[in-house]
């Protein structure tokens, strides 16, 4: 059974969630790089992969790593991500680190990173 949550920013203005995206410091420096518009459509697009839960912007690779998918500008972004569900209150995704993909499968070495990065987010989360 899936958690679905409400951020709420007053009474009025309430978006349903199907969980929380939080970036480790490679995808804000990964992010920081980019101009202006490509960020915002990243930031678009998984804003809406969180209202949403749409496959076609987070989708599962292996090994319990996922991938949102960001096409702009003739540029496929990626940020690889795992799911925290350590906290029974809410559902959250953590975003790894980012990369521009430029071949049809993601490139083993990226997943490999997103898999040495969860095991080291999650031994420093129960510490």
């Amino acid at each position: 059974m899936e958690t679905i949550g409400y951020i709420c920013e007053s009474e009025i203005d309430c978006v349903m969630r199907f969980f929380e995206t939080l970036f480790l410091d490679e995808v804000n420096d990964f992010i920081s790089k980019l101009d202006i518009k490509a960020t915002r459509k990243i930031l678009y697009n998984i804003d809406l992969a969180e209202q949403t839960n749409d496959p076609k912007i987070l989708k599962k690779l292996r090994n319990d790593i996922w991938e949102f998918r960001i096409h702009y500008n003739k540029v496929q972004y990626r940020l690889l991500a795992f799911w925290d569900k350590t906290d029974k209150t809410s559902t959250l995704v953590i975003a790894t680190h980012g990369f521009i993909k430029k071949e049809n499968k993601v490139p083993k070495n990226e997943i490999e990173k997103a898999i040495k990065l969860r095991t080291q987010y999650l031994k420093h989360k129960t510490l």
